[in-house]
């Protein structure tokens, strides 16, 4: 049915919910687990409203610091998976990185969780889920 399955992870539990159904579609499947993170600045550092917008809790991550942050996500999603998993970590366009490693591979399923930690630009962009389904290049998963 599948031979390659693709999961969006962004480490919130929607995400965590994908990765487990993903694994165990690939179990059932025999297909490869391909884990990918697109880590982003506004979803790993604290902000909050402060009086004329945004006040960092915590400083920005550099960039080094960003793709370190999403190597952690992935693969520890790699291990919650409880298989072997390929992991792969992006910049850029969440969306546009998945559906392009999805053809990448040939990949037969996207897996995601139906929300994730995107905030104020998913009202106003749409979520990553559901551009990966406009884009996709196969069969889609949304995980509650």
């Amino acid at each position: 049915m599948f031979r390659k399955i693709v999961v969006g992870v962004d480490g919130s539990e929607p995400s965590v919910h994908a990765v487990e159904q993903a694994a165990e579609l690939a179990r059932l499947c025999g297909a490869e687990l391909h884990l990918i993170n697109v880590p982003a600045y506004e979803t790993t550092a604290l902000v909050t409203s402060g009086i004329g917008g945004y006040v960092p809790l915590t400083p920005l991550p550099q960039e080094d610091g960003l793709m370190e942050a999403g190597k952690q996500v992935v693969e520890q999603a790699a291990k919650a998976a409880g298989m072997e998993a390929e992991v792969y970590v992006r910049q850029g366009d969440a969306a546009a990185r998945v559906v392009e490693l999805a053809k990448e591979i040939d990949a037969d399923l996207i897996v995601t969780g139906r929300r994730g930690l995107g905030g104020l630009a998913s009202l106003v962009l749409g979520s990553t889920s559901q551009r990966i389904i406009h884009g996709a290049p196969c069969a889609c998963l949304s995980v509650v």
